[in-house]
């Protein structure tokens, strides 16, 4: 492999020093994967590749060599693909294609080497835990893959998550193992599966427990074990892999849900789609070079650019659990006060997660609909195979429910989710404060009241903190972690830490009215509701938001949150932020007719239930009105999109977040902005922070905005007006 040119790591060890050599008997040898600069999770990054490829050529030479095991320094640590840091640093075409190029022919000369690709090794991948993308390429190369069957094991081809498809012979040796459908499955929604899934689907051709994976696969590679490969029906390859007509059907249905997904917004897919369904039917060099011309103008393009900064952002976030350079201890005993909506799914998810909680409510009816449904869940959840029978029980037994708040002598975490009213929050966790060890830390998950106000007169302010979820709990990725004037850093470090364990992503945030992602939802929702009361019609209103990127209209997503809740937050930010936050009486107007939303079977849309009880949207609701006013996509972006933005920057100028990647990070997990922009701030780099005044200003001399509160909204922040002069950017 030819690395001269390609970018090293600054910590990039010396050669021949990445793979480990074993020779444990005579014509076996074992390549252990043990980067010296990775001494947590290895990549396959150039230090790496490099040395797989000086490795190989060794081993080319070696006439008595039989048997060749591929593996990590331990069952349950291989590689986590490619280094991402490095995809992101690729910045032209050239280099683009030189870094697919090396990876596609270094692989392509392991399978060589291999029996499956005419040479006179049988080589085998020992696997396990995380074995994603390029590590996962890496296996499909040998002639089996043995896969260590735990918890932690994940394997598959999430590539089309950053904007690029697999680039190293993933789109071709795939559905080769699986067959297309399985194949574009996977690829498609760069989803991971769990061992049993890998092997039921044909990705793998065994399970092993970890503390066998190595030995299991050494008598694999030595012939003293027979292992067949996993295969598909004959029929089923040659009446759908490799018909012509089969796979353009198949085509054309995958083609028509990507494009309802995505709007064509992601390239990537589109592409791996064409590349799955014709492999089957090329030979692999010329699948290689498909490949490979598919992937180089997706490295650079700006989708991928704005999906990487999102993936480290993430990353980043995962230290705020951190406290004093380690990991903060973890919460193995919780409370949640209040069975509503909120606290029952907090409860639940608790508990999924491997923390005793025990859940307090007034309401025994309340109290008993969350234990049903956590039952129903977990049931699903086994059906599903991603919980085995015993994990589900025990994930059972770990909520508790009573009516008595008694049982909390050791209890680590309280979080209330009670009625929105500061009376009741204060009084909820000084009772709880009083009865729970010195230290435990006191939650709220209030989503408009002020932490310090909650906190005040309570003994150690220092241990309360907001944690906001976003309802649906089991769905919604982010957590704000909302520090109070008095919190202290090791709470918020061990409120974040569990946030993590519950698998969520937390952002910091200080104790502002609305925090970040309410504050800078709001006039983004009041502007589709000011639009709708001009006379533009929803559907046109939700059709150029969803066009935009947003994976919900504006108008669906105030009948989802429900219109009264949408009312009482936008009444507390403009009680907060006075007449640029001032909202719309239009919704007060349908509220008087007991239109809530979905819920109510009737807000701006009118809904009607299914068979199975869900609602179903069946029209405009009349006294919303005909909607007959025209107004291009544009205008209506502008509009709604730039009422958001430039609440955003304020936000940012007044260090309600650490920073511009965090601030994207809590738009897309928390409000879902449209991914492949990066965030708000990323969007407003692209559009050009000049030309964003230019619209705002052109938006606040309008005919349309004819209040002086209102216009007041689209007042250019002064750090956006800042960035203009100097032509800086935020990202």
């Amino acid at each position: 492999m030819n690395v001269d040119g390609l970018p090293l790591p600054p910590n990039a060890p010396e050669p021949r020093t990445c793979w480990r050599i074993e020779r444990p008997r005579t014509g076996l040898v074992r390549l252990v994967l043990d980067p010296p600069h990775r001494p947590k999770l290895p990549l396959l990054d150039v230090p790496t590749l490099r040395d797989l490829d000086l490795a190989l050529a060794d081993l080319a030479d070696e006439r008595e060599l039989v048997g060749l095991v591929i593996t990590g320094r331990d069952p349950l640590t291989f590689a986590g693909g490619a280094d991402v840091e490095g995809i992101g640093s690729i910045t032209n075409d050239e280099l683009a294609r030189r870094v697919v190029a090396e990876g596609q022919e270094l692989f392509q000369r392991l399978h060589e080497l291999s029996k499956g690709g005419g040479g006179r090794v049988f080589v085998v991948a020992a696997v396990g835990g995380p074995v994603p993308g390029g590590a996962c390429e890496l296996s499909l190369a040998c002639d089996r893959i043995v896969l260590a069957n735990d918890p932690k094991t994940r394997i598959g081809l999430p590539e089309v998550k950053l904007g690029i498809v697999p680039g190293w012979g993933g789109t071709q040796r795939l559905p080769r193992r699986t067959g297309v459908p399985a194949a574009l499955d996977l690829i498609l929604t760069g989803k991971l599966v769990e061992p049993q899934k890998a092997l039921s689907l044909g990705i793998v051709d065994r399970l092993a427990q970890p503390a066998d994976l190595v030995r299991i696969a050494d008598e694999i590679a030595m012939g003293d074990r027979p292992c067949r490969r996993a295969r598909r029906s004959a029929w089923k390859r040659w009446f759908i892999d490799r018909n012509p007509v089969a796979g353009a059907v198949v085509a054309h249905q995958a083609y028509k849900s990507v494009w309802k997904r995505t709007r064509g917004h992601y390239p990537a897919p589109l592409a791996a789609l064409s590349l799955v369904v014709r492999a089957p039917r090329m030979r692999l060099g010329t699948g290689l070079h498909a490949e490979r011309d598919a992937v180089v103008p997706l490295v650079t393009s700006p989708v991928t650019k704005s999906l990487v900064g999102l993936f480290f952002a993430a990353e980043a976030a995962k230290k705020l659990g951190e406290f004093d350079g380690r990991k903060a201890p973890a919460i193995e005993r919780a409370a949640v006060v209040g069975a509503g909506t909120m606290g029952g799914g907090i409860a639940r998810r608790l508990a999924l997660s491997g923390v005793s909680v025990r859940l307090f409510d007034l309401q025994p009816a309340a109290l008993d609909a969350v234990k049903r449904e956590h039952a129903r869940d977990l049931k699903q959840r086994v059906r599903r195979r991603r919980l085995q029978q015993h994990e589900a029980d025990a994930a059972y037994d770990r909520l508790a429910i009573t009516r008595e708040v008694v049982g909390i002598a050791r209890t680590e975490f309280v979080i209330e989710a009670v009625a929105e009213r500061l009376d009741i929050k204060r009084q909820v966790l000084g009772d709880w404060a009083a009865r729970m060890p010195p230290g435990a830390i006191l939650a709220t998950n209030t989503s408009s009241l002020s932490i310090d106000a909650i906190a005040e007169g309570l003994a150690e302010p220092e241990r309360v903190v907001g944690m906001h979820f976003f309802n649906p709990v089991d769905r919604m990725p982010l957590v704000e972690v909302v520090r109070g004037t008095a919190t202290s850093d090791e709470t918020i470090a061990r409120t974040a830490r569990l946030a993590l364990d519950l698998g969520k992503t937390p952002v910091v945030t200080r104790d502002v009215a609305g925090f970040l992602v309410n504050r800078v939802l709001g006039p983004y929702l009041d502007e589709a509701v000011r639009l709708l009361e001009s006379g533009v019609g929803p559907e046109r209103i939700d059709d150029a938001l969803l066009d935009f990127g947003m994976p919900m209209g504006p108008c669906a997503l105030l009948d989802e949150i429900g219109l009264d809740i949408a009312q009482h937050a936008g009444a507390s930010l403009a009680a907060a932020y006075g007449p640029r936050m001032q909202t719309s009486t239009f919704l007060a107007r349908l509220l008087e007719h007991e239109f809530l939303g979905k819920k109510s079977g009737g807000g701006i849309y009118l809904y009607e239930s299914d068979a199975r009880g869900r609602r179903r949207k069946r029209g405009v609701n009349p006294r919303v009105g005909a909607g007959g006013r025209e107004l291009s996509h544009e205008d209506i972006v502008d509009r709604t999109v730039l009422a958001m933005a430039n609440e955003a920057v304020r936000a940012l100028e007044e260090g309600v977040v650490e920073d511009a990647a965090t601030l994207d990070l809590a738009t897309v997990f928390g409000m879902g902005f449209a991914p492949f922009r990066g965030g708000v701030l990323r969007f407003l780099d692209a559009l050009g922070p000049q030309r964003a005044v230019d619209r705002l200003r052109a938006i606040h001399g309008s005919p349309d905005v004819e209040q002086a509160t209102h216009r007041d909204r689209f007042a250019p922040a002064h750090l956006l007006l800042e960035h203009a002069r100097n032509g800086a950017q935020f990202r």
